[in-house]
């Protein structure tokens, strides 16, 4: 084995949350198979000084492991929601012995983050400690979010000065990170991957078999039907997207995720007469989510921000077109009108954009073309060769 690499992930999958970032554990599993660096992930845990419903759950998951080539340490540390701004602290005091510990045994060559907050922070007084470079990632909310708050934008600036290089999801991404006030010269572009085996085009008469038998979500042959995969949270605009469709009558929309916009959206729909249109689905498996994309003619994400989201690319590589708001890379991923269409946060913009794309209709296997550059494998190809930049 060559180089060893330390990632701190505040955002990895668990056994009580399968879905809760799988981008970043595909990531460093697509690193590890190509050979080169031995992978190990710690997943800071926030879980109360008294751990009750899920929370109780969470503290279930804690341990070490492998997991598909990744050593993963799933490492508690005291959460109080209404501090955030402590959480850093929290953290470091919870991970730092096991670092050292693990670095002692076997030392690291490189010290990652894979969120600017509060990964970032953390990860920078890690690596301050073990004397190692740095490198840090930003995703779109957590410079968007926290970098709004002062204290936490100044924590960010800090550990991006020490930091050798920056990664950021989209070009425009990086432009905001500059804006923030982070060095643009640091910053390397890195896409997304995709699970090139799991989403592509299954038909669409198949797949909508498949989600009535799965899902209890039966469409008529003649209607339409518009997917929304996000975090029910008001920044990814669901709202929106049932206010479009109270405009096609022909249409259903079937909502992926969960989250605490989920009543208010419920009654929404009931205000509007559509409840009978609109599917909330909650969490899905991602060996599911494919069924869902490939049986919808069109996936909505009115997003506030972004920084480049992994459900545009897989909705493309279902054969899916988007209508999506000019967020983070959405120009990036949307290329041209076989992919969709980038339009105003608005219901009648997005109404439009629909019609527009459901009355002229582009085969699947065409639209899934616009996903051809993303794969896990050139994610890891492309990351692989950044790490080693930084410590040849």
């Amino acid at each position: 084995m060559g180089r060893r690499l330390l990632s701190l992930a505040t955002l990895y999958p668990n056994a009580a949350m399968p879905r809760f970032g799988t981008f970043v554990a595909r990531q460093m599993e697509a690193l590890a198979a190509r050979g080169n660096w031995d992978v190990t992930v710690i997943n800071p845990v926030g879980i109360p000084p008294l751990a009750f419903g899920r929370y109780r759950k969470l503290a279930a998951t804690l341990g070490r492991g492998e997991e598909h080539g990744v050593h993963v340490h799933r490492i508690r540390f005291t959460l109080i929601p209404t501090l955030a701004r402590r959480n850093p602290g929290a953290i470091v005091r919870a991970i730092l012995p096991l670092a050292r510990k693990l670095h002692a045994a076997d030392p690291f060559d490189l010290v990652d983050a894979q969120f600017f907050y509060p990964d970032g922070p953390v990860a920078a007084r890690i690596a301050r400690d073990l004397d190692l470079p740095l490198s840090i990632k930003a995703r779109g909310a957590d410079i968007h979010f926290w970098g709004r708050h002062e204290w936490a934008r100044r924590a960010m600036i800090e550990a991006g000065a020490q930091a050798g290089g920056l990664l950021a999801v989209s070009g425009p991404l990086a432009d905001d990170m500059a804006a923030l006030g982070l060095a643009r010269g640091k910053i390397t572009v890195h896409y997304t991957g995709l699970d090139r085996g799991r989403f592509h085009p299954l038909g669409r008469d198949n797949a909508r078999l498949a989600l009535a038998a799965d899902f209890e979500v039966r469409v008529a042959a003649q209607r339409r039907l518009l997917a929304c995969v996000g975090a029910l949270i008001p920044r990814k605009g669901q709202a929106f997207a049932i206010r479009a469709l109270a405009r096609l009558p022909d249409a259903e929309l079937a909502l992926v995720g969960d989250g605490p916009d989920r009543a208010a959206l419920k009654r929404l729909a009931g205000e509007l007469g559509l409840d009978e249109r609109v599917h909330f689905l909650g969490t899905v498996d991602h060996d599911q989510l494919p069924i869902v994309l490939s049986a919808a003619d069109a996936m909505v994400l009115p997003s506030a921000s972004e920084g480049l989201a992994n459900a545009w690319v897989e909705a493309l590589a279902c054969g899916t077109p988007l209508v999506i708001c000019d967020a983070g890379g959405a120009r990036e991923v949307v290329r041209s009108p076989s992919s969709g269409r980038i339009v105003e946060r608005t219901p009648e913009a997005i109404a439009a954009a629909l019609e527009e794309l459901l009355a002229d209709p582009v085969p699947p296997q065409f639209v899934a073309t616009g996903a051809a550059r993303y794969s896990w494998e050139a994610n890891a190809a492309a990351l692989e060769a950044y790490y080693d930049g930084l410590v040849a």
